[in-house]
């Protein structure tokens, strides 16, 4: 019987046909679409961007051998949120290392991508990087200015960072000494903390024991270097022996020449001990780490060595830390207070001058003094070191310690609250704000480079770089009238101090004007606030004096009392100026620049000094007042100025003071 065919199911004929009847309808289908597929492609594959191929090749491996995971091995399966060297329970995890120790780590020099969603400014991008641990080999820059209140606080933090160097190989501490006198009493406070600093170290401990008993084998090494007008080194060999390192302190001797020549001192030192720094054949590592600690209460009077010096510590990787004072602004001396430590002599305080500054390596800020100010008084807290001793510390990366019994940012220093052989500065700053002031440290070519790229930078360095300038001193400002000839004499010669100042001021103005042009364009805080600074006091006080020169030609034109009993003028700071529109406008831009100073530089010197000079009035007034100078003098009933009565000299006998002996080099 023969069966249907259903489809795929049909036998093929006789002939064993490929094609059936409907084989060209679907062949003519299969061409049409390939060729559509093919004309599409065409026109797809220009229009799309060709872009560079990657590839990857993977080498071959051969007898790659997989082991069996032991089976005391343990997989967690369960993804934990905290990745890296961050475990709590382990030993031996990553660290983290910079040249420079903070609490929190930061990597300098990353770049942030571009993108067009809007402005981000960065307040305070890192310079370097930070971390927890020290490292040498990096390239490292220091701390510029450490405030504290003593020297013990500095001293330990050095002790850190004795014990870290310790922790990366064996290290040598070279202490150095300042002889002046001023700082007899801060050796004697080291002298009584060095047992203290080594039991820290574990030196003490580690010397009795054997493992200790060959001279390369001993973890921490001392030595003990002097330095005044003279340089000596006080240890023959680096030692261990704490007792020999204390007596070699407490032999110090005073010297009066006044003379610290402290980078001759590290210089010596650095030469001295650089066989320490060779490196171990087989390791290639350095031998020993070489630390140098400074103790000086000055600036140094060997300045022009600081370039070599820096160099030379930086070729041989020793970090030089001091522990120092602070620089006063824009200053050079300082007045130290010294007690004669002798009980039998005077024990009244004097004030000797002290090289201590300035924090720059040119003068910054106007030498330009307040009215009727005491020399004291502008004397501040600059919040850096004097600039050679902090730069030296900055470029090795060690740190400078600026130490001042006295330092209190919430409240300004009277002078009888300094202590002995301190410095008297009126007013300290906030560390962490005077950070973003930090000085140039910098070599002189590249200063003078930074100070030259401005005029408003080199306005300011030529500005200060004159004499001191005292506006008035203390003007006259009462003017009796007995009669027209004696008040128009009392008005010329009031005139005359003005007449001194006023081209003095000229000059300082015109000198700052050149700079006026490029000051929008400065891009650093210290620099802004410098040149604004100097341009408002210097305005400020070319006012005053040229308003007050005018009060005095008008009065002399002719003045009336309105009272007629009353016969005195009185001149008065007051904020009108009714002499001249010129005078006018130099005021109200003298009030900008130094409100400028106020607003942008909160807890600074310079917003300091702004508020000074902005507190007092600008322009002068006429007031008139009865003081009786025509009245005939009152004569004691006898005519005479009777002698007082008799006393007993015995009774009201004052001991005899003790001696005083002159005031020694300090």
């Amino acid at each position: 019987m023969n069966q249907p065919s259903h489809g795929w199911q049909a036998q093929p004929d006789a002939d064993h046909a490929i094609f059936d009847a409907d084989s060209p309808a679907w062949i003519t289908s299969l061409l049409l679409h390939l060729a559509g597929l093919v004309v599409i492609t065409l026109i797809i594959i220009p229009m799309t961007p060709q872009e560079e191929s990657l590839i990857i090749s993977t080498p071959m491996v051969e007898d790659l051998k997989i082991e069996k995971v032991a089976d005391h091995f343990h997989f967690d399966t369960e993804i934990d949120k905290h990745v890296g060297a961050n475990s709590a329970d382990g030993t031996e995890v990553a660290r983290e290392m910079a040249p420079v120790i903070a609490e929190v780590s930061h990597v300098p020099g990353l770049e942030l991508a571009e993108l067009d969603i809007g402005n981000i400014e960065l307040l305070d991008p890192f310079e370097q990087a930070t971390s927890r641990e020290w490292h040498e080999n990096m390239s490292i820059k220091g701390a510029a200015g450490v405030g504290t209140t003593g020297a013990s606080g500095a001293v330990d933090r050095i002790t850190h960072e004795i014990l870290l160097s310790l922790e990366e190989r064996k290290t040598l501490v070279v202490w150095l000494f300042d002889q002046s006198g001023s700082l007899e009493r801060q050796r004697a406070q080291i002298h009584a903390r060095l047992d203290r600093i080594y039991q820290e170290l574990g030196v003490i401990e580690a010397a009795g024991k054997a493992a200790f008993a060959k001279y390369e084998d001993k973890p921490l090494l001392s030595s003990v270097v002097a330095f005044g007008e003279q340089v000596t080194l006080r240890t023959k060999q680096p030692t261990d022996d704490v007792d020999q390192i204390k007596t070699t302190v407490n032999g110090i001797e005073r010297d009066n020449s006044g003379i610290e020549r402290v980078f001759s001192a590290v210089r010596m030192t650095a030469q001295q001990y650089r066989p320490f720094r060779s490196r171990n054949p087989e390791s290639g590592e350095p031998m020993r780490n070489v630390m140098i600690v400074i103790f000086s209460d000055e600036a140094g009077d060997d300045q022009d060595l600081l370039d070599p010096t820096v160099n030379l510590c930086r070729r041989l990787a020793m970090p030089v830390y001091v522990v120092g004072v602070p620089a006063p602004f824009g200053r050079r001396e300082t007045l130290v207070k010294w007690i004669d430590p002798d009980p039998e002599f005077n024990q009244s305080p004097q004030w000797g001058r002290v090289t201590q500054g300035p924090e720059s390596l040119r003068p910054e800020r106007i030498k330009l003094h307040f009215s009727g100010s005491a020399d004291d008084q502008d004397r501040i807290d600059s919040g850096f070191g004097p600039y050679a001793l902090t730069r030296l510390c900055f470029e090795t990366g060690g740190i400078y310690f600026a130490v001042h019994p006295n330092r209190n940012s919430r409240r300004a220093v009277r002078r009888g609250d300094v202590e002995a052989s301190t410095a008297h500065l009126t007013h300290f700053f906030d560390s962490q704000t005077m950070r973003k002031y930090r000085p140039d440290y910098v070599s002189i070519e590249e200063y003078n480079r930074r100070m030259m790229s401005t005029k408003s930078r080199a306005a300011l360095v030529k500005s200060a770089q004159m004499s001191w300038v005292t506006p008035l001193g203390r003007p006259q400002l009462d003017f009796p009238k007995r009669n027209e000839a004696d008040l128009a004499n009392r008005l010329t010669e009031a005139q005359k101090a003005a007449a001194q100042l006023e081209p003095r001021m000229e000059v300082l103005y015109q000198i700052l004007k050149l700079g006026e042009e490029d000051r929008e364009n400065e891009t650093s805080l210290r620099w802004q606030a410098g040149f604004d600074l100097a341009m408002g006091r210097v305005m400020a006080v070319k006012v005053r004096t040229e308003a007050y020169n005018a009060m005095l030609a008008k009065a002399k034109r002719g003045m009336k009392f309105e009272d007629a009993k009353n016969d005195t003028w009185e001149l008065k700071p007051s904020e009108n100026i009714s002499i001249g529109s010129q005078l006018k406008n130099m005021a109200d831009k003298s009030r900008m620049y130094l409100n400028r100073v106020k607003e942008n530089h909160p807890g600074t010197p310079w917003a300091m000094l702004a508020s000074r000079e902005l507190e007092e009035p600008l322009g002068w007034t006429w007031q008139e007042s009865y003081r009786g100078v025509n009245s005939p003098r009152q004569q004691a009933p006898n005519g005479n100025n009777a002698p007082p009565p008799a006393r007993d000299d015995q009774k009201i006998a004052i001991p005899r003071p003790k001696p005083t002996r002159p005031l020694p080099a300090l």
